[in-house]
């Protein structure tokens, strides 16, 4: 196992105060406890008040992945929260990136680059554990030698008891950053006062040491009716409560999962261009709509249902980890054949990715890169195939539509080599600075592309829902850049409003 690593250096954008402050992890009594967004919420607060912070992930489990400035690859909640920091998103912040492709399987990539694939069972037994484990402590080394502080997160339960001795992420991280530890509940989930109590009973006390605070997230409701419960959990567990962080709807900050994905599956609407997002089972990347979502002439809405495919004006194809097996999903639900039939009565459809991939007319994978499927028809709607590679590509890219126009930006990550089917000629959509072609172009209501991010650029989503236009009356939003920024913006006044910041810098400070 080689533990390749960026070349290029990463340099502080912000003057750090004199005094240094301690990192910071926010450890979770499980999964989907808010982590996440605290952290970039803390990233964005020390960028304003004048320190110089960047995200550290040591090991990240997710398909929703992002390519750095250098071409490598780590999880797109740390390049969120690099963002919020005011910084470029880099391998350092999140070394170790699982991708999960089966339920017992995931592609492993170290400092941005895939070693391979581990089975679970392999990955949670010692095999390479050391290698690894040393790997993400020199990135973090790195870091922390140009930034502080370093804003730490944890993954899954501070407290798993069974993965102690494999755990790379939680207090063996903590402690070679000596770290602080806030420990985040859920309050909305139900269990908070066993949850937290419990996880500090399950550690050793020189594991316990580590943790100076608990955030209780995600309530809903009168903050005053929990007064006693604050005081009755500082006195149980001997630590200060720093906060009581409400649940929030009109905040946006990108998803790191897909579970999200579920309450967004609405059906069409009346007077909006309704878009659907087909609801791959090894859906990647849909961070890819974010922007299209807040456009309010838009309805987007995620299906694989095929009467909700059948009503939308827009389908898009997104991304997949594992393409010929989602493939073979959609054949088997019935939703390929509902995309041939919507495409056929007059709705657009986009494929990104995997999903350019995907209506293709041929994918190939004799190399057996996604595993034991060598060979599967796509859905014909563009002249292409596509052969599977073991290199994968991945890259920011500066491009033009394929007619000209203005410059946009976006990124790569993916598997395969797509070219025009034999016998055909197949005409771009984009052209990569370079002169490089991206994707396939048969008419304005057919067409895909590799590259994610690309409806975050206005100039090609007014190409999307042009031969729609009709159906909507309202202007478009303000561009997704200004309006992300002013999310992490608002996410940073929550924080600030529910959490003690003067006890939170004390304790870092100590």
């Amino acid at each position: 196992m080689e533990a390749t690593q960026s070349t290029q250096a990463v340099s502080p954008q912000y003057s750090p105060k004199e005094k240094a402050l301690h990192p910071v992890m926010f450890a979770g009594t499980g999964s989907d406890v808010g982590k996440s967004v605290l952290a970039t919420a803390l990233c964005r607060i020390l960028k304003q008040d004048g320190y110089s912070p960047a995200p550290f992930k040591a090991q990240n489990m997710a398909l929703n992945s992002f390519a750095t400035p250098d071409g490598l690859e780590i999880g797109r909640a740390q390049a969120v929260q690099a963002q919020a920091a005011g910084l470029e998103p880099h391998t350092d912040m999140n070394p170790l990136l699982l991708k999960p492709q089966s339920d017992h399987t995931s592609q492993v990539v170290l400092n941005g680059k895939p070693i391979g694939n581990r089975d679970a069972y392999d990955y949670f037994r010692k095999e390479g554990l050391e290698e690894l484990r040393q790997a993400v402590f020199d990135a973090y080394d790195r870091l922390s030698g140009r930034f502080n502080p370093i804003v730490m997160e944890g993954a899954g339960s501070l407290a798993e008891i069974n993965l102690r001795d494999s755990d790379l992420v939680n207090v063996p991280m903590a402690r070679h950053a000596g770290a602080d530890i806030i420990l985040v509940g859920d309050i909305d989930r139900g269990g908070v006062f066993a949850s937290v109590y419990g996880s500090l009973m399950l550690l050793p006390p020189e594991d316990c040491a580590l943790v100076k605070g608990i955030i209780i997230n995600k309530f809903r409701g009168d903050l005053r009716l929990f007064e006693d419960g604050r005081r009755m959990l500082e006195e149980l567990c001997g630590i200060p409560v720093l906060g009581v962080v409400p649940v929030f709807t009109d905040i946006h900050i990108e998803e790191e999962d897909s579970v999200a994905l579920e309450s967004k599956s609405t059906a069409a609407e009346r007077g909006k261009i309704n878009v659907a997002v087909v609801l791959l089972r090894h859906i990647s990347n849909f961070t890819d709509f974010d922007a299209l979502e807040r456009d309010p002439r838009v309805h987007l809405f995620y299906t694989n249902n095929t009467d909700e495919i059948s009503k939308a004006d827009i389908i898009i194809i997104p991304g997949s980890k594992s393409t010929l097996a989602d493939l073979y999903e959609l054949r088997r639900n019935g939703a390929a054949q509902a995309i041939l039939r919507a495409r056929r009565e007059g709705a657009t459809v986009l494929g990104i990715c995997g999903g350019y991939q995907m209506m293709g007319r041929m994918i190939c994978d004799p190399h057996h890169t996604e595993g034991e499927i060598e060979r599967m028809p796509g859905l014909g709607l563009l002249p292409v195939e596509t052969e599977m590679l073991p290199e994968k590509v991945t890259r920011q890219v500066r491009f033009t539509a394929a007619g000209g126009g203005e410059q946009m930006n976006g990124y790569e990550i993916h598997m395969g080599e797509t070219k025009p089917a034999e016998g055909t000629t197949a005409t771009p959509l984009n052209i990569i600075e370079g002169g490089q072609s991206d994707g396939c172009y048969v008419d304005e209501k057919c067409m895909g592309t590799y590259i994610h991010g690309i409806l975050d650029n206005p100039a090609f989503v007014e190409r999307l829902l042009a031969p729609h236009a009709a159906k909507a009356s309202d202007a478009p939003t303000e561009d997704y850049h200004t309006f992300r920024e002013r999310q992490y913006d608002l996410l940073a006044s929550h924080f600030r409003q529910h959490v003690d910041m003067d006890l939170l810098y004390k304790i870092l400070s100590r």
